[in-house]
């Protein structure tokens, strides 16, 4: 579902902040992409849902290259930042409904996944409210419903659960089990290595622009825990 090949990005001083990064995600698959801050992981992301060009490598979402058709991309992705920088004048379900049109969704379909996804994250009440007036987390929680009413094929995430409440965080690990058993593929960024070890089939681990280590979660593990193989990375 996504194919990252070669990819490279440099920036104004001639710095490499990712470099000749080669990775794959397939249907119903959660990869953990994880590494220190500064290591590129944010630049990648960006990359993959089309918010930074770029001119070496290439990227492809199910098949098509985000170089060449990046609108057809964009079509089967849902992106979670770790910021929820949504427009502040909009009630909820106004913003909601923007994205709804922005992806086709059809009236009937998007009352129900409101309502159904809205409950689930506890919400409901709140969605005629101006999203000025959220907290964090219930910014956050407006995020993650919006990118899940259009079923997309590729679910990137960095780090959805900051701000979010147990349960909401609960709510959301089901969910995203869920979407690959119905064979979406999940990128997850996250600094808390804990969750990644339990929820992420896959993991690669980026230090300084390259993937240092990547496989299934056990076999990059093995008898030790995900934070001991990072601690060992990130000090070498």
């Amino acid at each position: 579902m996504l194919k990252i090949c070669n990819f490279t990005k440099s920036y104004g001083n001639g710095i490499k902040a990712v470099d000749d990064l080669s990775i794959t995600v397939n249907k119903g698959e959660i990869y953990g992409f994880i590494g220190p801050n500064g290591a590129g992981k944010s630049t990648t992301i960006k990359a993959i849902v089309g918010a930074l060009s770029f001119d070496e490598g290439e990227i492809f979402i199910d098949g098509v290259s985000m170089k060449q058709d990046p609108i057809g991309c964009k079509k089967n992705i849902a992106y979670i930042p770790d910021n929820p920088d949504i427009y502040d004048h909009l009630t909820g379900i106004q913003y909601l409904n923007f994205i709804c049109d922005i992806f086709g969704v059809d009236k009937l379909e998007r009352n129900e996944k409101i309502k159904e996804y809205s409950t689930l994250f506890g919400l409901e009440t709140s969605l005629g409210d101006f999203i000025s007036a959220y907290s964090h987390g219930m910014k956050q929680k407006l995020v993650i419903i919006s990118s899940l009413i259009h079923k997309p094929k590729l679910l990137v995430l960095d780090e959805p659960f900051v701000g979010l409440d147990p349960i909401a965080s609960h709510t959301l690990k089901d969910l995203m089990r869920k979407m690959c058993n119905d064979g979406c593929a999940i990128l997850f960024s996250t600094h808390v290595l804990e969750v990644a070890e339990k929820l992420c089939d896959k993991v690669g681990i980026i230090k300084q622009g390259k993937l240092v280590a990547e496989g299934d979660m056990q076999s990059v593990i093995g008898d030790k825990s995900l934070e001991n193989i990072f601690l060992e990375i990130a000090s070498k």
